[in-house]
């Protein structure tokens, strides 16, 4: 495998190689962060005898400069270059350009769909910038979100991660891609990892907004939303052909990471493509010296002659097993007739292999092995997007800009488990695929009001199977499905939202959206005799917002918001046709109505100087009508036995209410032309309502955490240190669903399962050579520590090495 790898990423090399010496030797300068073009560049040489000006597209001429000179490259608010024409010439005619710390730009981001200021948004939103992504190397997308310090990521295994904002989770928080909802008609409760098929190499920036969204993107927008703008292709200035690419090779210590990546783009002035793979191989991943010992592996199990039997670990660190693959493509293809139409296709595909789920395969039983699941582990995770994108610029009384976006997606997931002796194994296997057809208009025609509104279509179709095998014969039978097979969630929707600059210092934004949601499920009697033969759900969700940003000064930012969210139930809601947990299974409930969810934040930004920016947010979010796991009968019957284990009976019912509150700081300091001094923290509360009128402790509600770091960027290098921070969750304020889990916490002076808290600290360090080749070198947990972030099933890496190697073209 290793031949592999180094034999894959020198012919890529190669191939990049061959295309550079293709490219006209023309120069350009282009942002290090984003690779835009940066127009009005000064070039010249020491004695001003020759200067030279960039284009829109970043381009100047290189041949107005003799040989053997000294050229300066100048712009405001980038860190000045001064280079020679045949260094140039050696760089590919490539110039990079690093942003001064000091540059605190306003950043346009995508809240209604459309392009807007940030300082016209009163709700909180958090940028990721490709400087960021670069910076943190993550090996997956749930570990960008995490590397940014502003958003909490649980993990059941290795293969995953769920994120969780302002003490909301899985199918309560929406991830989107392209503008192209993902989550579908099986988000659960519980915790997920389909954030894991986006691939981190083909992420240009992402934006995440706090709280509720669901006017702009309807269901399950209750904790907010994560925005995954990936890569587009960037079309030619001139009737040449230009090809630029990628690769990217990477490994870390702690779980034996190799990563290969290569991307290549075609470009004419009408005709863009790009294309993105990578290849991603972990192996087990090795926790940390120091911490709690109930967070080793002393032993596994594996099958020997027949027979189940539990296997010393060598390494009680290392987390058997764990590992897993993971392959990632994309294909966008851009065509650009003339400045007022445009038509963009995007693909994305993304598996898999086999990755066990940790979690269960370290739950506790009374037997010789000391543990209840022999085998559990997640099927290869597929994810297919084709999205197919149309703008136009209007000159019409409607709008001035209309987008017309059509996407398919196929998801396929599946589950095997079986009990230690058991010789039968159960998997579930589940298909789906997800219709959407999104129309948005904008219009600016109207002075200071501008206008945003639009329509959704979205349906997805589910299909599911069932298997029980005999691994010691192969027979193989039918089995119960998960869900019931063929059904079917479709959601019809339009909304409207508006801007409104009252006064230069003063905007106002509002906005209202209206859902209407079908769910069609038939029900199979063959395996157990439900009380009902099908699901038939017909429901509306009217949700609003209303919000201020005001400017008191002109460096100070006064925002508040309040807005409503809903999440409708899904087939995962309604349908779900038993999902063990321990002691208990749920089954469904075809009664089931929209929860609601009632927000209301205020946040203050100021500017020091241009040297410090300091943000602070504050908030209260209601949920009222939730969908929530409760005691339920089945038959009569709340007790049942299920695959040999009597279990209590349970199902999602809209029976609780709960809320949350939180505060929410941060900071970014220019210290030095180089260096950079930055920082978050978010604190919350959370509690619901149980059936027996007690408030408890809400699941999703993420400790106290909070990073720092100092930077310093000065071009070639960039290096700095930062630590992460976790607080304590003790036993009295852990959630009563996962004091049921106590295998996974550490155990407290009284015997009871809490989450200690934790901090890493780390280092991190980039050169770059020639503006072509950059070595990343990063050493995370340097003091080896051995924690696990709360509601996690795997303890996280300890002392990691992560090295890297990228060459442009």
């Amino acid at each position: 495998m290793k031949f592999f790898h180094r034999q894959l990423t020198l012919a890529l090399i190669a191939v990049f190689g061959l295309i550079a010496g293709l490219r006209a030797q023309q120069a350009g300068v282009f942002d290090r962060e984003t690779g835009e073009p940066i127009s009005d560049v000064a070039v010249f040489t020491e004695d001003r005898s020759v200067t030279a000006l960039t284009d829109f597209d970043g381009y100047f001429d290189l041949g107005l400069f003799p040989q053997g000179v000294r050229i300066e490259i100048r712009h405001l608010s980038y860190q000045t270059r001064i280079l020679s024409p045949e260094g140039i010439r050696r760089m590919g005619g490539r110039i990079l350009l690093a942003s001064k710390p000091e540059q605190l730009q306003e950043i346009v981001i995508s809240i209604s769909k459309w392009e807007q200021q940030k300082r016209d948004i009163p709700q909180k939103i958090e940028s990721i910038s490709a400087a960021e992504i670069a910076k943190g190397n993550p090996q997956t997308s749930a570990d960008l979100l995490q590397q940014s310090g502003k958003v909490f990521v649980q993990k059941s295994q290795y293969g995953g991660g769920s994120p969780m904002i302002r003490g909301f989770a899985t199918n309560r928080v929406l991830l989107s891609v392209d503008g192209v909802r993902m989550n579908n008609a099986i988000f659960r409760g519980g915790n997920i990892q389909n954030i894991i098929s986006i691939d981190p190499f083909s992420v240009k920036n992402v934006e995440v907004l706090f709280g509720p969204g669901s006017v702009i993107y309807g269901s399950d927008a209750i904790g907010g939303v994560m925005n995954f703008y990936t890569k587009t292709p960037r079309y030619a200035r001139t009737d040449t052909l230009e090809v630029q690419g990628n690769a990217a090779y990477r490994t870390a210590t702690a779980s034996k990471e190799q990563t290969v990546h290569g991307d290549i783009a075609l470009a004419s002035q009408k005709w863009a493509m790009l294309t993105s793979l990578t290849y991603n191989s972990f192996g087990d991943l090795r926790m940390g010296l120091h911490g709690p010992d109930s967070y080793l592996r002393p032993g596994y199990v594996v099958r020997e002659d027949g027979q189940d039997v539990y296997w010393p670990n060598e390494d009680p660190r290392t987390q058997v097993p764990t590992g897993y693959q993971q392959w990632s493509f994309m294909q966008k293809v851009g065509y650009r007739p003339n400045n007022s139409w445009s038509f963009d296709l995007g693909l994305h595909y993304s598996r898999t292999s086999d990755y066990p789920r940790y979690d269960r395969l370290i739950r506790p039983a009374d037997n010789e092995a000391g543990l209840r699941s022999a085998e559990w582990q997640y099927g290869p995770q597929i994810w297919g997007m084709a999205n197919l994108q149309m703008a136009h610029k209007g000159t019409n009384t409607f709008y001035d800009r209309l987008k017309l976006s059509a996407a398919y997606q196929y998801f396929q997931e599946s589950r095997t488990d079986r009990s230690f002796q058991d010789p039968i194994r159960y998997e579930s296997r589940e298909q789906l695929d997800a219709y959407s057809l999104n129309l948005d208009f904008e219009n600016r025609k109207m002075g200071n009001f501008n206008l945003f509104y639009g329509a959704e279509y979205v349906f997805n179709g589910v299909d599911s199977k069932g298997e029980e095998e005999n691994i010691n014969t192969s027979e193989q039978v039918p089995g119960p499905s998960r869900y019931p097979d063929d059904s079917s969630w479709l959601s019809l929707a339009a909304y409207v939202n508006s801007t409104y600059r009252l006064k230069p210092n003063l905007t106002l934004l509002a906005g209202l959206r209206y859902s209407h949601f079908w769910i069609d499920a038939d029900f199979e009697q063959d395996f157990y005799p439900f009380p009902f033969e099908d699901a038939r759900l017909n429901s509306g969700a009217l949700t609003g917002s209303l919000g201020l940003s005001w400017f008191p000064h002109e460096n100070t930012q006064i925002t508040a918001n309040t807005s409503t969210g809903f999440r409708a139930p899904n087939i995962d809601d309604v349908g779900k046709i038993f999902d063990s947990e321990p002691g208990s299974v749920v089954v469904p409930n075809p009664d089931l109505q929209p929860e609601y969810a009632y927000n209301f934040e205020i946040g203050l930004r100021q500017n020091v100087g241009d040297k410090l920016v300091l943000k602070g947010s504050a908030y209260y979010t209601y949920l009222s009508n939730a969908l929530v796991r409760r005691d339920y009968t089945f038959n009569g019957q709340d007790t049942i036995v299920y695959n040999g284990v009597p279990s209590k009976v349970q199902a999602i019912q809209n029976a609780s209410s709960a809320f949350v509150y939180g505060v929410e700081f941060g900071f970014d300091a220019t210290l030095h032309e180089f260096w950079a001094f930055r920082g978050n923290l978010t604190l919350a509360e959370g509690e619901e309502e149980e059936a027996d009128g007690n408030i408890t402790a809400a699941r999703h509600v993420a400790p106290t955490f909070g990073n720092l770091e100092l930077a310093w960027d000065k071009y070639p290098w960039q290096a700095g240190v930062f630590m992460n921070y976790n607080g304590e969750i003790p036993f009295d304020d852990l959630a009563l669903s996962e004091r049921a889990k106590p295998f996974i916490y550490a155990e407290d002076a009284n015997g009871n399962p809490y989450s200690p808290s934790w901090y890493t600290l780390n280092l991190r360090a980039s050169y770059t050579l020639w503006d072509r080749y950059q070595l990343t070198l990063t050493m995370e947990n340097l003091t080896n520590q051995r924690y696990r972030p709360y509601s996690s099933g795997i303890a996280a890496a300890g002392f990691n090495v992560i090295a890297g190697f990228n060459v442009r073209i």
